[in-house]
């Protein structure tokens, strides 16, 4: 009956006013129930049956009542008017925060305390927000970022000191924190006693750190500028692993001063450096798809707060108490 109806053709406003009309049955009492005059519906009626090519209502001295037509569009145009109330309740969920998914990466230390952080934050006030989260490197995230299958990464110049000029564009680049780098060494160690270690001290110890070359070139970087290429003997991943090698005295690494207190292990220490302590920028790394994404500016606003709890007092790499969330 409704052979060479095209789709997009079937108007919502001209739905709504039809099955106004049936359910009333005068085209005067849908004009006043729908806001509108009754020439008004009259052509939207009239605008409809067009569309249709068919006749949609019989008008009679007694008001009008559906022809077959109308009977067999009825229904049809009831579940379009409630799919479409459907679609935009669940819209204005997702502006409210009341559903949805925010996708996450992060580096692996940033996991330690930060992220979970905001995400309590987050969680409190947008319960019915699912969050997804991958972990990986900066050099991995950042692909997926810009590939549309994260809202927001988090990285770091521990590894990749450019990437404020990177292929992101540095309007979604969100600067968190500076975060110190600690030097973790067994508690029997020779400058263990001391609050604060010069690197150039440690010349002569074995480094641990992850066989990965970006890692070793980093460890290189910082320890060529004070002065001496550093001995990477052990190369491990895990932090669990490190540290364990670290108490039994066999070297020594760098550690975030964003993960100290999630490393904490009995028989390592954890000094600050002395002098051109080495340092890495946090950001908070935003798609070009997500910009307007609700979920994301609600949760870069506890990112930032969260960092502003964490950012050290001083220039030791110590948190601030309490930490928020």
């Amino acid at each position: 009956m409704l052979r060479g109806v095209r789709a997009e053709a079937l108007d919502p406003v001209l739905l709504r006013t039809f099955v106004a009309v049936a359910d009333l049955g005068s085209f005067t009492a849908a004009a006043a129930a729908e806001g509108y005059t009754q020439s008004a519906v009259s052509r939207q009626i009239a605008a409809l049956e067009d569309v249709c090519g068919v006749e949609l209502f019989a008008r009679g001295a007694r008001g009008v009542r559906p022809t077959p037509a109308g009977e067999y569009l009825l229904p049809h145009a009831r579940g379009l008017l409630d799919r479409l109330a459907d679609t935009a309740r669940a819209l204005d969920g997702l502006r409210r925060l009341d559903t949805g998914t925010l996708r996450l990466g992060a580096f692996p230390t940033v996991n330690a305390a930060l992220l979970p952080r905001a995400l309590a934050r987050f969680r409190a006030r947008h319960p019915g927000v699912r969050p997804l989260l991958r972990e990986g490197t900066t050099e991995r995230l950042l692909p997926m970022l810009e590939a549309g299958d994260l809202d927001i990464a988090l990285v770091s110049t521990h590894k990749v000191p450019s990437i404020a000029a990177s292929a992101i564009d540095p309007g979604g680049l969100v600067t968190l924190l500076d975060d110190a780098l600690l030097v973790a060494l067994p508690s029997g160690h020779r400058l263990a006693g001391r609050e604060r270690v010069p690197l150039a001290e440690l010349a002569d110890e074995p480094w641990i750190v992850a066989d990965d070359p970006e890692a070793i070139a980093a460890l290189r970087a910082r320890c060529e500028a004070a002065g001496f290429v550093p001995q990477t003997p052990l190369r491990v991943a895990e932090w669990i692993s490190k540290l364990g090698l670290i108490a039994e005295g066999f070297g020594v690494t760098l550690v975030p001063a964003l993960a100290a207190s999630a490393l904490a292990r009995e028989g390592v220490v954890l000094r600050a450096v002395t002098s051109d302590q080495p340092r890495r920028t946090v950001y908070a790394a935003v798609g070009r798809h997500a910009r307007r994404s609700p979920a994301v500016t609600a949760f870069l606003a506890d990112l930032r707060d969260v960092a502003e709890d964490l950012r050290p007092e001083g220039g030791d790499g110590r948190q601030r108490p309490g930490g928020g969330g």
